[in-house]
């Protein structure tokens, strides 16, 4: 009985050992994915640096006035004025829609949804446009 203990014992030994070793070695290989996950965001990082400043550089208010002036014809642009400036108060907001329970409660049939929301929307599609054209441009501060 007693050396059936010890095959035991060390068939568990061994069987411990052998776990231990493959934990180990799946930990070194995790941790060498770990670093190369993190040299990939470092490098993602830089491109992303590099990315910024690119997009910086190439949107310089000079760089994009020198461009406007060469393709000014090509594109058909219209010169900027300030007559084309409006104020906040000149702005035509959509109006309020009601609350959706008092659509479903005017409704009946598969329609009616429908027809509720056009009553909402209105019929006339109009273009948000200023009530008059401004005269005099507003200075601002």
């Amino acid at each position: 009985m007693r050396g059936l203990f010890y095959i035991l014992s060390i068939l568990g030994v061994v069987g411990l050992a052998y776990w231990a070793y493959h934990q180990g070695y799946e930990t070194r290989q995790t941790a060498r994915e770990v670093q190369q996950l993190q040299r990939d965001i470092g490098k993602a990082h830089e491109r992303l640096a590099v990315l910024r400043a690119e997009w910086a550089y190439l949107n310089r208010p000079d760089r994009l006035r020198e461009l406007a002036e060469m393709n000014f014809e090509r594109l058909e642009l219209m010169p900027l004025s300030a007559d084309q400036f409006g104020t906040i108060a000149q702005v035509a907001y959509p109006p309020v829609a009601p609350p959706v329970e008092t659509l479903m409660a005017n409704s009946s049939g598969p329609s009616a949804p429908r027809a509720g929301l056009e009553q909402v929307h209105g019929a006339d599609h109009r273009l948000i446009a200023p009530e008059k054209p401004v005269t005099q441009p507003e200075q601002f501060p």
